[in-house]
């Protein structure tokens, strides 16, 4: 027999671990690239239009960089474009996103406490919300708003901070940042394959051209990579969250969203100005560290509205699993074994909240956890963890029985 939930879940795993390979490239060569030009100095005998250059000595080797600020007056043979770490990035992304929210929208998407939506509705939400976000920033960076970069930025934060509010409105917890985290990763792509790289294209057909480039698209080009190195730090926040009830699971989640945002504008400022001068502005890691204080004393604020929903029905797609014959066993050993730590007020010592917010008290909450029961507890020792309450083998043959019967 082909265990589904095992493929499903070691190709999650696949597509994850792409991710995160992909997003280090890409966030490396960006933080690379914008030292580079920040610490890149006028020097003698630079060719005619560098704006600059830097030694640097890594790996054995010295190398020598002469960045030019509109082109070369030749273009060379070989040129090498970085743009696929950003694409591959965000293409893993979104199959992550349609992976674990999308086809599992009941159970980790849509919240009916918060909007009653039907599965369609909540992944057109989440993919329509994308490209809307793209579309409202974009339109402000080519209005005259392009020029007064500060006012620019200020919007942008408002605009993050609309669509967190917006989507912890709809979403669950969870989904909430983590759309907010794959809206904001939306724009920073978008804006090396709409904007960053046609540039640069036009840019390289002047010089085959024999016509000198227009140096504006260099200037629109930069401005985009800039707001790039802002945002890294705060999507890579709220791509982790997931994992961090504290974060996600809390009324004010949008609020520690908006901080998060802050944050990242502090701690890029500081390397950013680091180096351009050689020396960074110390008074922003005491604004980062009172940032960081603000989002552990909202996480406090506000338990989750879904904290106290005992009575939700079971999802219609884990009602074979409530149904199945052996559920009442299965029922039987997670309220015995798990149940004291995935409570709504878990009474193990030493746990102060469900961990993930996972709860596994009524059947509604066993029926929907049925996979990751079956896969942390069943097949894989994970749960519970180090077995502190002595889950036997008979019992996780039983769980596993339980979710195979189920899933014929």
């Amino acid at each position: 027999m082909t265990d589904w939930a095992i493929l499903w879940d070691w190709t999650g795993f696949a597509v994850r671990w792409l991710h995160v390979i992909t997003a280090m490239a890409w966030i490396g060569a960006s933080f690379y690239f914008i030292a580079l030009d920040l610490m890149l100095k006028p020097a003698k005998d630079m060719p005619e239009g560098a704006h600059g250059e830097e030694w640097e000595v890594h790996g054995g080797g010295f190398y020598h960089t002469t960045k030019y600020l509109v082109a070369p007056a030749r273009l060379p043979e070989h040129l090498t474009w970085h743009k696929w770490q950003s694409y591959s990035t965000w293409l893993s992304g979104a199959a992550l996103l349609a992976i674990v929210y999308w086809i599992g929208a009941e159970f980790y998407l849509i919240d009916s406490a918060k909007a009653d939506l039907a599965v369609w509705q909540g992944v057109l939400i989440s993919a329509g919300s994308l490209g809307l976000g793209w579309l409202i920033y974009d339109a402000l960076c080519r209005s005259a708003l392009g020029e007064r970069p500060t006012t620019l930025m200020l919007l942008l934060f408002v605009l993050l901070v609309a669509m967190a509010w917006g989507y912890d409105r709809i979403f669950t917890g969870r989904a909430a940042l983590l759309h907010l985290g794959a809206f904001t990763a939306t724009i920073m792509t978008a804006n090396v394959f709409f904007v960053i790289m046609p540039n640069q294209r036009i840019v390289v057909a002047d010089l085959k051209a024999g016509r000198t480039p227009d140096p504006k698209y260099g200037k629109i080009a930069k401005l985009r990579s800039m707001h790039n190195n802002y945002l890294t730090l705060p999507v890579i926040f709220l791509m982790l969250s997931n994992h961090y009830p504290l974060a996600f699971a809390t009324e004010y989640n949008w609020l520690i969203a908006a901080l998060v945002f802050l944050m990242g504008v502090t701690i890029r400022h500081y390397f950013n100005t680091m180096h351009a001068t050689g020396t960074g502005p110390n008074w922003t890691w005491l604004a980062t560290a009172l940032l960081f204080l603000g989002i552990v004393g909202l996480s406090s604020l506000g338990a989750t509205r879904a904290e106290a929903d005992y009575d939700a029905a079971i999802p219609p797609a884990a009602l074979r699993f409530a149904e199945a014959p052996r559920f009442g066993e299965a029922r039987d050993i997670v309220l015995g074994r798990c149940s004291m730590c995935h409570a709504r007020e878990p009474y193990y010592e030493g746990v102060p909240y469900a961990p993930k917010h996972v709860y596994l008290e009524t059947d509604a909450d066993i029926a929907a956890a049925a996979r990751a029961i079956y896969l942390q507890s069943g097949l894989s020792h994970a749960m519970p963890p180090a077995n502190v309450t002595w889950m036997e083998e008979a019992e996780r043959a039983k769980i596993v029985a339980w979710y195979r019967e189920a899933s014929r």
